[in-house]
């Protein structure tokens, strides 16, 4: 049940990011809008990715229940309350976030980049459906992220249930699959919470190969002078030429 909801819930999220794809109207806000994926790209990503779905993310959801029941997580009745929810899936989102962070910045190290994350960027124009195209040894380091808040928060509150584990993947799963749209809207959620990342900050990151290695915030890349692009390059060089007039006093 809980792998059927991932699998339709992926590819339920990423079939109107397809469609927007072939609608031109859209294509202004596309970041990267001379890169439109192809549907020969999209299907070739779908294969890789169902692959790693079954073979890696499958496991990680069947081992998950027996794990998480054993530490106490409730299945019945009464479900919880929305702001017990909200608060629960905000630390999960936090803990994911630093999590991804630092396996991801791992990643980009010369031999491990070469032998496992080069796959994901294989696009440097990112598309929804490539949000989970990755080696399967990638896919299993940063899913651990998603599945091991949980476990964790149940291990040591004794407080969670089933029903906050399928809205924290339902939540999760679109905001990866939106940070890999390509596309930036008016609208977009990163106007509005400025500390959110979003699809302008990670499509930066495919471009540039490097930077922005968060998945939903931006704290991590701002306190430890991780971020990519136009901007961020403009404020190192404001930086460094303060510091040299200064040391010229």
């Amino acid at each position: 049940m809980s792998f059927v909801m991932h699998e339709l819930v992926y590819f339920g999220r990423s079939i109107p990011w397809m469609i927007i794809d072939r609608i031109p109207y859209f294509n202004k806000y596309k970041i990267q809008n001379q890169k439109i994926p192809t549907a020969q790209e999209q299907w070739k990503c779908a294969q890789l990715v169902l692959l790693s779905h079954f073979t890696v993310e499958l496991p990680q959801i069947w081992l998950f229940h027996p794990m998480a029941q054993y530490f106490g997580m409730a299945t019945g009745v009464p479900f919880p309350k929305f702001l017990t929810m909200a608060y629960q899936i905000a630390v999960f989102f936090v803990l994911e976030d630093t999590w991804h962070y630092w396996n991801h910045r791992a990643l980009h190290w010369g031999p491990l980049y070469k032998r496992i994350h080069k796959i994901h960027h294989q696009y440097s124009a990112p598309f929804g459906l490539a949000a989970e195209y990755a080696s399967p040894i990638e896919v299993m380091m940063l899913g651990f992220g998603t599945v091991a808040p949980p476990i964790l928060w149940c291990a040591v509150t004794g407080d969670l249930h089933i029903l906050t584990m399928y809205v924290w993947i339902v939540c999760r799963l679109f905001q990866a699959i939106d940070a890999h749209s390509g596309y930036e809207f008016p609208w977009s959620l990163h106007h509005f919470l400025p500390f959110w990342a979003g699809a302008e900050h990670h499509d930066t990151h495919h471009e540039k190969f490097i930077g922005n290695y968060s998945s939903s915030f931006r704290w991590w890349d701002y306190l430890l002078d991780t971020e990519s692009g136009p901007d961020a390059a403009k404020k190192r060089r404001e930086r460094r030429v303060a510091k040299e007039a200064k040391k010229a006093q």
